[in-house]
């Protein structure tokens, strides 16, 4: 069968889409465009938030959604890409966790739908209208799949798990750590 059928197009809207935002996102971190905080705005968030250093945590963010959404959109290296936004998204959506699951209320709603599509599309794959395909699954392969998600998920438990002691730590010495999280993030983005 040589026609691409409604699989492939579906696959091609998702990836266009998911990866569209998650490129917009990275590019807010790592340039400051679309009214991001840039490198610098965004690593103090990041350091306020738990993530330390915060350049570097805003660095890493913003490679992985730039990167992996720009791949994702393309529909190349799907396994890694989709493995690096969806480990991006459960950084963030850790940071939104404490306001419970809807967006509306600052909770994680958004970053684990983003996180979830991008992973998704990791297992499926990219479809017949992308790079993947049409340069021979070079970078796609079936194994790429459970190794990609799975040094993520490698990778995001530890990096969550020391940003969750930094702020057990600053509880302990008797900051709230995230009482006045969007309030400072506001303030960062408003500059």
């Amino acid at each position: 069968m040589t026609a691409y059928d409604r699989r492939d197009l579906g696959l091609l809207l998702l990836r266009l889409g998911t990866g569209g935002v998650l490129a917009a996102h990275g590019a807010q971190k790592l340039l400051g465009w679309f009214g991001g905080g840039g490198l610098e705005g965004t690593g103090q968030f990041m350091e306020s938030v738990g993530y330390a250093p915060g350049k570097a945590s805003a660095t890493a963010a913003g490679l992985a959604e730039a990167g992996g959404g720009t791949l994702l959109a393309l529909g190349l290296a799907t396994p890694a890409a989709g493995a690096a936004a969806a480990g991006a998204m459960a950084g963030a959506s850790a940071v939104h966790a404490p306001n419970g699951f809807f967006n509306q209320g600052g909770g994680y709603e958004y970053a684990a739908t983003l996180g979830l599509t991008a992973a998704g599309l990791a297992v499926t794959g990219p479809g017949r209208l992308s790079l993947d395909h049409a340069l021979g699954h070079t970078v796609n392969r079936s194994w790429m799949v459970p190794v990609a998600l799975g040094a993520t998920a490698l990778v995001t438990t530890l990096v969550v798990g020391a940003r969750n002691r930094r702020l057990r730590e600053k509880e302990g010495a008797g900051d709230d750590g995230q009482a006045s999280l969007f309030e400072e993030e506001e303030a960062l983005f408003a500059e």
